[in-house]
């Protein structure tokens, strides 16, 4: 097949694009490089069936393919936050764009949502059919409220104009190529103690995360893209883990002798974030197989190499 990737460069987006080239298929990988790097797609540079295209989803373009996974977002705190507006055009326009080339093209859509349109949960853990507590004024909304409306969008286009979509709602991942300086909380403890500065762990640490590593993630995702059912459906690992056991995990297996300090919770995080995935499981037939401490070994592995290297440019 055709397929268009956008957010290809990224973390989750580069992962799908390997398991993609080695089934075969034609790949377009779509980044703007704001929180992609060419590094993370640079093996298929010289394929034949690899083609890179920079844009910005924001902007119109016309592509001949036959399925789209739409990543395109910064999915980050500390990146989405740094241009909210951005964000939000990103989350919509950049939607509109891409389900406007599936209409056209009578392509099929993979919309990356993700938990975060959960907001702060009152139900845990969070069924599909929960319709979430999100703050449509607070920092966080350009994203979680950005992500709701770009899951309307696609609804909308399925409804009116017949585009067939999966909407895939996405949980905490880790893994090989996260950005050092995303803010994530895996991202984080690993840097923080790969260079023996203390791991800063916000309010008690009691505050609940899932962890999926970035192998299982793809799996799910194609799995929905081929599968029959359109979603939403969440993907993410059900073990549910405190903060403050991540950092000692992360502190026992990089650097025992780290400092673990505490500081102040920031505006509207989740207390609680665990994924209800019986419909994954039931639909889909997936579920997580890789555990929590293998994925870290291969993620502080990744890490610890690029911390190795001499600074480069972003690209």
């Amino acid at each position: 097949m055709r397929i268009l990737v956008t957010g290809g460069a990224g973390f989750i987006g580069s992962h799908l694009i390997d398991r993609l080239m080695e089934q075969g298929h034609e790949v377009i990988c779509l980044d703007n490089f704001y929180t992609g790097a060419k590094r993370n797609i640079l093996h298929w540079i010289d394929n034949p069936r690899f083609e890179l295209i920079r844009h910005d989803v924001v902007d119109p373009i016309k592509v001949e393919v036959e399925q789209i996974y739409h990543l395109a977002c910064p999915a980050s705190p500390v990146h989405y936050q740094a241009n909210p507006i951005k964000t939000l055009k990103t989350n919509f326009m950049g939607t509109m764009n891409m389900l406007g080339v599936a209409k056209r093209v009578g392509a099929r859509l993979l919309l990356a949502s993700t938990s975060e349109v959960y907001g702060d949960p009152e139900v845990h853990p969070q069924p599909e059919e929960y319709r979430g507590n999100t703050s449509c004024t607070g920092i966080r909304a350009c994203y979680d409220e950005g992500k709701r409306i770009s899951e309307t969008l696609a609804f909308d286009y399925h409804r009116q104009n017949q585009v067939e979509i999966r909407v895939a709602r996405i949980f905490n991942t880790h893994g090989p190529r996260m950005l050092e300086n995303d803010g994530r909380v895996v991202s984080n403890f690993v840097v923080q103690a790969l260079k023996g500065i203390p791991l800063t762990i916000y309010g008690d640490g009691s505050q609940t995360r899932s962890f999926c590593y970035v192998s299982d993630l793809v799996n799910g995702l194609m799995c929905l893209m081929n599968g029959d059912h359109i979603g939403p459906i969440n993907l993410g690992n059900p073990g549910e883990y405190k903060i403050l056991e991540l950092a000692s995990t992360i502190q026992e297996m990089v650097n025992p002798g780290a400092e673990l300090v505490f500081k102040p919770l920031p505006q509207d995080d989740p207390r609680r974030r665990k994924p209800d995935i019986s419909k994954a499981k039931d639909l889909l037939g997936w579920e997580p197989k890789v555990p929590l401490r293998e994925g870290l070994s291969q993620t502080i592995a990744n890490f610890r190499d690029r911390l190795n290297q001499p600074v480069a440019s972003h690209q």
